[in-house]
């Protein structure tokens, strides 16, 4: 029956009750060709990939075969031995090319293994986007074929003993295909440039000369881009610069709080569409317009589970635990957090990335990302999220007529209780009181648990206000800056403390 179905029309299916492209047996299909890959991988050999794939039950058979890990576990069992240049570890061959990564709360950088699987299933996804753009409304479709304007990490990559690391952005942007050559701007010259500043600089020399129709990177960066390029022509908007400018791909983070300062550049409203590309893969994109959600990425390079962010899976500190309970995607909920577990085309294997999810539409794989696994507050059983803080600071912003691009809370003792630290970018006219009780009173509304213990043990909130260039300015202390560098929603143990040093002399 299975064989039948798979020529069948969807309206046949449908009649048979046959699921016309499953998105379970879409992973499972996909689990089953990234086992076959990496069989005679030391992995493979170890959790017994052969078994699983000769199993009924493929998907459960690997969830009890094969251990769910953090970055640390697997880098330290498997992926040290690979930068030694040792081939089959996790993946077939040597892996020639790394992602480093820091994430947003660890200062030391992780060394993500990029194979060419793993970005011709990149790519796959990228132009499925693209060709999703056709379901839009009254879009100016001749802006797809002027320039595309990608602001990522330098594709100056570091050379290691057999390998190359660097940004994955500079790391896809070194292998723009050559047909994509003519749209991508800044070009490779200044895509080269290492140093931040000055290709900034770079960029805003050359861009009266560019027709740009797409932007591409991190809000903050981008936003900072578009603001020199204004002050340095003296015109209004980037659109007398840019006129063909259409469309803004973004990710990695929330564009509210950016969208207010970000649409004060512009002319004429954007297109915004939300990506969800991280070093260990192209996750997941939005392919319908005001869709709520991303469609994730479930039949190309990538098997995902879903970890559910509980007590339970998750300590305070955000750290699983060993054997937590993992879902596939038939198995989901709407409305619940799940933390993602990644098993991809370049030797990931039961990967927890760090980030949080959230199904808005089950039927249509439709996610938002919630935060982080770390990046959230609980002192005292608040379980106040990244996704509660983004949307209070977005509703407070609103009423008070004013852009907050940035911001970031730290949990600090009060007396024998604790209080949280909010401290907020702000370079329009604010009272620090009267945000600090918008911001409390919004939370209280978005968050049951919260509202609850500001009545116990969280005894206080305070709010400090900061010009934006601080936030900058920091980010710049630590070398993260431009790229796919975000600056940490939530702040605890060694950053916390270099943060508070360097608002100090400031």
């Amino acid at each position: 029956m299975a064989l039948i179905h798979l020529n069948l029309p969807k309206s046949v299916a449908k009649a048979l009750r046959l699921p016309a492209n499953s998105p379970k047996r879409q992973q499972i299909k996909v689990l089953k060709k990234l086992l076959k890959k990496a069989r005679f991988t030391e992995f493979g050999q170890r959790y017994r990939f052969d078994e699983i794939l000769f199993s009924k039950h493929a998907g459960k058979k690997f969830q009890e075969l094969v251990p769910a890990s953090n970055y640390s576990k697997i880098y330290k069992d498997w992926w040290h031995r690979t930068l030694e240049g040792v081939p089959d570890v996790c993946w077939p061959d040597k892996i020639k090319y790394y992602a480093l990564s820091s994430g947003t709360s660890e200062a030391a950088s992780k060394y993500i293994p990029i194979t060419k699987d793993l970005l011709r299933g990149n790519r796959i996804v990228m132009v499925k986007q693209l060709l999703s753009l056709r379901t839009y409304e009254d879009i100016p479709f001749s802006a797809v074929s002027k320039g595309w304007l990608m602001i990522g990490g330098s594709t100056s990559l570091q050379k290691g003993r057999g390998y190359y690391a660097g940004d994955l952005s500079g790391i896809t942007a070194k292998k723009v295909p050559f047909w994509f050559t003519p749209f991508y701007k800044p070009g490779k010259k200044i895509a080269r440039e290492t140093d931040w500043a000055k290709k900034l600089e770079e960029i805003v020399e050359e861009a009266p000369n560019w027709d740009i129709g797409f932007i591409v990177g991190v809000p903050a960066w981008i936003q900072l881009c578009m603001e020199k390029i204004i002050e340095r022509y003296k015109v209004q908007t980037i659109h007398d610069i840019w006129p063909n400018l259409a469309f803004f791909v973004h990710g990695g983070v929330s564009f509210e709080p950016y969208k207010k300062g970000f649409e004060k550049l512009l002319a004429k409203p954007l297109t915004y569409i939300e990506t969800y590309l991280a070093s260990e893969g192209f996750i997941a994109y939005q392919d319908r317009q005001h869709a709520k959600g991303m469609r994730l990425v479930t039949n190309e390079h990538i098997f995902l589970e879903f970890v559910p962010f509980t007590d339970s899976n998750f300590d305070g500190e955000g750290n699983m635990i060993d054997n937590p309970e993992a879902l596939m995607i038939h198995e989901v909920e709407e409305g619940k957090d799940y933390a993602l577990l990644l098993s991809t085309a370049a030797g990931a294997w039961r990967y927890l990335i760090g980030d949080t999810i959230r199904f808005t539409d089950k039927e249509r794989c439709e996610i938002v990302i919630t935060g982080r696994t770390k990046h959230y507050l609980s002192l005292v059983g608040e379980h106040l999220s990244v996704e509660n803080m983004t949307r209070a600071v977005q509703l407070a912003s609103e009423e008070l007529n004013i852009s907050i691009p940035e911001f970031t809370v730290a949990g600090v003792p009060h007396g024998n209780f604790f209080a949280h630290q909010w401290y907020v970018a702000c370079d329009d006219q604010a009272n620090a009181d009267i945000l600090r009780d918008k911001i409390d009173n919004y939370l209280k509304q978005l968050n049951d648990d919260y509202a609850v213990e500001r009545r116990s043990a969280l005894k206080d909130i305070s709010v400090k206000v900061l010009r934006e260039e601080v936030f900058f300015k920091f980010m710049g202390s630590l070398g993260k800056v431009g790229g796919q560098h975000k600056f940490p929603r939530v702040l605890k143990g060694k950053m916390l403390q270099d943060w508070q040093a360097f608002i100090t002399k400031e």
